[in-house]
């Protein structure tokens, strides 16, 4: 496993970590039992992922605190998230959801807690009469870190986060990222490498990537829409470079690769609810940049996109 540090948190975290949301939640998804998702956890752990992602509207929150009972608790980095609504919520709210995930997980402290899914409306609620409230639990012990995520599918063009990270408390953000939505490289990162803001990654591998029919699908609406040339369809699947003459294993390799060795990247968040999967997911993120020529491709062909491969699997989904 690859570590690096996040941000100016001192926290040293794998490159790649488990993401416990997303469609599969651990294998909750797909109605795996309670030890069958902890089983999930503990095999990533067992490679070497020490970042695990979880949330209150995710439901593995117990799921992770049994994974992590048997490990060093110094070495792993439990990040966790609550959804807060601006018409009902107060400081004092933040304080019971801190404490009611603490004891969720078992645990007497996380590492981060994020405000989950900030719309543009509400960030300004957030920042001024709730994040003092996580501050405050901050300086308690109960929370190391302060965190806020965006929400991909509401916000293409990441106007709450450009935002955020300009101001304080915001010590780590996790956005929206792949290879066919780049924004990021221009919007976020060249502000959050200046500023030491840790940054972690969700939206990288989406089912454009790994469906071809929905592939196919959704470039064939872009071109529709004026937003691709029709040439990208002429040579058949429009991301088959990414894995011609041996250049990526599949195209999900080629977006965990891409996405891993972006500049201002920390962490590549991954999800799933099977224990092979882990190790695959593992093994791409940890292989080398993809070539020069190729990621000039994707920056030329796709760089202009916002938005795309941002579809929700479900109701709720940072």
């Amino acid at each position: 496993m690859d570590y690096k540090q996040l941000g100016k948190t001192g926290l040293k975290v794998s490159v790649a970590g488990l993401g416990c949301g997303g469609n599969s939640r651990l294998g909750l998804g797909r109605g795996a039992a309670f030890d069958d998702c902890v089983a999930v956890a503990r095999t990533a752990i067992d490679l070497g992922v020490n970042f695990l992602d979880t949330a209150e509207a995710y439901g593995t929150e117990e799921i992770v605190g049994a994974a992590v009972r048997h490990y060093d608790r110094d070495r792993l980095v439990i990040s966790t998230k609550a959804l807060f609504r601006p018409d009902t919520d107060t400081a004092e709210t933040v304080a019971e959801r801190v404490e009611a995930a603490l004891r969720r997980l078992r645990l007497d402290y996380v590492d981060i807690f994020h405000f989950h899914a900030v719309r543009p409306a509400s960030y300004e609620y957030h920042r001024d009469v709730l994040a003092p409230a996580l501050v405050r639990l901050r300086e308690q012990g109960k929370v190391r870190h302060v965190g806020i995520t965006e929400t991909g599918p509401n916000d293409p063009e990441q106007k709450m986060l450009a935002q955020a990270i300009q101001e304080s408390p915001w010590e780590v953000t996790m956005l929206a990222y792949s290879l066919l939505n780049q924004g990021a490289r221009h919007r976020i990162f060249p502000t959050t490498m200046r500023k030491g803001i840790g940054t972690l990654l969700m939206f990288v591998v989406r089912n454009i990537f790994s469906n071809a029919a929905y592939r196919r699908a959704t470039f064939a609406k872009l071109v529709e829409q004026g937003r691709l040339d029709a040439s990208i369809l002429s040579d058949g699947d429009p991301l088959g470079f990414l894995v011609a003459a041996g250049a990526a294993e599949n195209i999900t390799d080629a977006a965990y690769r891409y996405a891993r060795h972006e500049q201002g990247v920390d962490v590549v968040l991954f999800g799933t609810g099977d224990k092979a999967h882990v190790e695959a997911n593992v093994t791409s993120i940890l292989r080398p940049a993809l070539a020069a020529d190729i990621v000039e491709r994707l920056h030329t062909s796709f760089g202009h996109l916002t938005g795309v491969g941002l579809d929700l699997p479900g109701p709720v989904k940072a």
